[in-house]
């Protein structure tokens, strides 16, 4: 926790306690419904909450956005977003429904009120947002063109719609089909810890 405040000073008591809790539930729904790696757990906030985060050193989402996480898992990058962005829509969709219940007990348990959690491929969902997040679910390409779909025409933030990723290592190659398109920011330039030296956040406009 003094990790993510070092990082977000500015949060409210409510948003530390919602934080805080996390890594509790976390580790009790670990170990009944495997969602993180069991040796990785200790690493809660590190590899998972402040991971999910570096989003947020890239944009801020403005009230009433929308935003789909693809592949959430249970709960990432969707519902450390969620806590830090109150005024914003988050929708969580996974296509394995033991990650989708663990999310939704979490989102539950803290009083999270700005999000909805569905099983689901990203495929089938059929509703429109100003973005879609994700990490690390699939190739960019593949991704981006799955998602097309689901980007609203209405713009309400600094950057255009599209699809914000968090990846990993070299990515010269995934983003060579939508080199155009695409930004790509080194989140070591944000987070001084060594697990963020290879960690990146993609943008790709889809409009």
């Amino acid at each position: 926790m003094e990790q993510l405040l070092s990082y977000f000073p500015n949060i409210t008591e409510r948003q530390r306690e919602q934080f805080e809790a996390l890594y509790d539930l976390y580790t009790d729904w670990n170990a009944k419904i495997n969602v993180i790696s069991r040796k990785d757990i200790a690493n809660l906030y590190e590899h998972h909450v402040l991971h999910s985060l570096g989003i947020a050193k890239i944009i801020h989402f403005k009230p009433g956005t929308k935003v789909m996480d693809v592949g959430t898992g249970g709960g990432f990058p969707g519902i450390p977003l969620a806590i830090l962005f109150p005024d914003v829509r988050f929708h969580l969709i996974d296509s394995i429904g033991k990650k989708i219940k663990v999310a939704t007990e979490i989102a539950s348990s803290i009083g999270l009120t700005n999000v909805s959690l569905k099983h689901c491929r990203a495929e089938e969902e059929k509703q429109l947002f100003d973005f879609v997040v994700s990490r690390a679910v699939m190739p960019l390409a593949e991704l981006a063109n799955t998602v097309r779909k689901n980007i609203s025409k209405e713009q309400h933030n600094a950057y255009p719609n599209g699809l914000i990723c968090l990846k990993g290592g070299e990515l010269e190659h995934e983003t060579m089909p939508l080199k155009n398109r695409t930004l790509v920011y080194n989140l070591k330039d944000y987070f001084k810890e060594e697990y963020f030296m290879t960690k990146k956040v993609i943008y790709v406009t889809l409009l």
